[in-house]
């Protein structure tokens, strides 16, 4: 067996290249036979109009095979509330990196995610734990930890 995990999203644009530089993902070619993710949808009969003048690159892949796949589906409603799923962005090297060594690695990392459009939402720092909560460009909550 083998799964995706899909994120309902108004414009995939903007997170597939976010989620592939935080993930260190790529966008997933085509399907055999299409130039394009657009030339594919289209083949499957997705009106041109609900594509726009996107490429449609809507889709993650893990470069080693060894993550799941991620799609960025589009979905007419905004987010309204807290994610019920979030994904950990695991810097720190865990509890048997002193605490202080944790704090600057999360911190570099999150410097790095908010150059690409991230936003600090925030911290917690208590009893041996450091971690970061932000939103990606759509405002979807993930951990940095």
């Amino acid at each position: 067996m083998t799964f995706q995990i899909t994120i309902d999203c108004a414009e995939p644009d903007l997170l597939v290249p976010f989620w592939a530089a935080t993930l260190g993902y790529r966008a997933a070619d085509p399907p055999a036979g299409h130039a394009t993710w657009r030339d594919f949808y289209l083949s499957v009969g997705v009106p041109a109009e609900e594509l726009g003048d996107s490429d449609c690159v809507d889709r993650l892949v893990d470069p080693t095979g060894a993550g799941p796949a991620i799609w960025f589906q589009i979905v007419p409603e905004l987010k309204t509330l807290k994610n019920r799923l979030h994904f950990d962005v695991l810097v720190s090297g865990g509890r048997s990196v002193p605490v202080a060594e944790r704090r600057q690695r999360v911190d570099a990392e999150v410097a790095r995610l908010s150059q690409l459009g991230a936003t600090v939402l925030s911290r917690s720092d208590s009893d041996g734990h450091y971690g970061v909560t932000m939103a990606d460009p759509e405002r979807n909550e993930f951990c940095v930890a």
